[in-house]
C-alpha cells in the first residue's frame, strides 16, 4: 500500500488513488508479462458497474509460464486479440492456451516509428499527441475487438494487448470503457495507471533513448510518460473526423446503438 501511495504522489494528478487502490483485485499477477489488468469493477454513468472476469488487456504474452496458462484457464481466457505488427507478432509469438481463438489486428502497427525516429520526434516534439491524434488506423485496428466483443459467449472471457500493454491497448480500453458508459475521468484515470504498473520496464525504455542521443532522462520521460491528454486528443481526433464517437463506432466498428445496447448488456451489471 506504501507503494501506492508514492506512485499516485508522483504521478498526481494523473491518477487516481481510487484506481490503484483495488490493483489487487484489477492486476493479475503473471510470471511472464506485466500490467495484466481486469477491466472490470468500474462504475458506469447510470450507475452500473463494468462486470470483473469479463475483459483483459496486457503487454507481450510470448512468454507465459505454464502457470501463467493456468491463470488463464483458470479465467476462461480462450480469445485473444492482438495488436502488433505482422513482424513485431512474429518475432515473439503469443504463448497462449491450445485452442485459444488468436486473432492479429495489425492496422497501423507494422508502421509505427523505430528507436531511430521515437528519438528524433522526441527532440522535435509532440510525438506522442501525434500518435494519439491519427484516426487513420482505429478502425480497422479495433472492429476485430468489438465484433469479437459482440460474439463473445456467456462465461468466456477476452484479452487483448500490444507489445508494451499501454498504447494500443490504453486506447482499446478508453474506448471499450466508452462504449460502457464509463466516465472520463475513470477512464483517464485507468489509462495512466499502465505509468505505475510498467514502471521498471518504463525506465528501462526511457534510459534506451538517453545512451547517445543527446537526451536527458527527464526529457524523455516527460515525453513518453502517459498522460490524460493522450487519451483526449484521441477522442477530439474522432469527434473531428467523425462529428461524435458513437458515429465512428457505427461507421468503423460495425456497432451502432443496438450493438452499444447489446455490449452494455453483456458488460455490466
Amino acid at each position: 500500500m506504501k507503494k501506492l501511495v508514492l506512485a499516485c504522489a508522483l504521478l498526481a494528478p494523473y491518477i487516481s488513488f481510487a484506481q490503484l487502490a483495488d490493483s489487487s483485485k484489477r492486476v493479475v499477477k503473471m510470471q511472464g508479462t506485466v500490467n495484466f489488468r481486469d477491466a472490470g469493477g468500474y462504475t458506469t454513468k447510470d450507475g452500473k458497474t463494468v462486470a470483473w472476469g469479463r475483459v483483459y488487456r496486457s503487454a507481450d504474452v510470448s512468454k507465459l509460464t505454464e502457470q501463467d496458462l493456468a491463470t488463464l484457464e483458470k479465467r476462461n481466457i480462450h480469445t485473444v486479440i492482438d495488436f502488433r505488427g505482422v513482424k513485431e507478432s512474429a518475432a515473439a509469438p503469443d504463448h497462449l492456451l491450445p485452442g485459444t481463438k488468436y486473432t492479429l489486428s495489425p492496422a497501423g502497427s507494422d508502421s509505427l516509428p523505430g528507436a531511430g525516429q521515437i528519438i528524433q520526434q522526441i527532440k522535435e516534439g509532440g510525438f506522442l499527441e501525434k500518435f494519439y491524434s491519427n484516426t487513420a488506423p482505429l478502425g480497422e485496428r479495433y472492429r476485430p475487438l468489438f465484433q469479437q466483443l459482440l460474439a463473445l459467449p456467456k462465461g468466456e472471457a477476452i484479452m487483448y494487448h500490444c507489445t508494451g500493454g499501454r498504447d494500443r491497448t490504453g486506447m482499446a480500453t478508453a474506448l471499450f470503457l466508452y462504449a460502457l458508459g464509463v466516465p472520463q475521468e475513470t477512464i483517464e484515470a485507468d489509462y495512466v495507471a499502465s505509468n505505475v504498473y510498467l514502471e521498471p520496464m518504463n525506465a528501462r525504455m526511457f534510459k534506451s533513448f538517453t545512451t547517445g542521443t543527446g537526451l536527458d532522462e527527464q526529457t524523455v520521460r516527460k515525453a513518453m510518460e502517459l498522460r490524460p491528454a493522450y487519451i483526449r486528443a484521441m477522442f477530439a481526433a474522432i469527434v473531428t473526423k467523425y462529428g461524435s464517437v458513437e458515429n465512428f463506432f457505427e461507421k468503423e466498428l460495425g456497432v451502432g446503438a443496438p450493438q452499444l445496447k447489446e455490449l452494455k448488456k453483456k458488460y455490466t451489471i
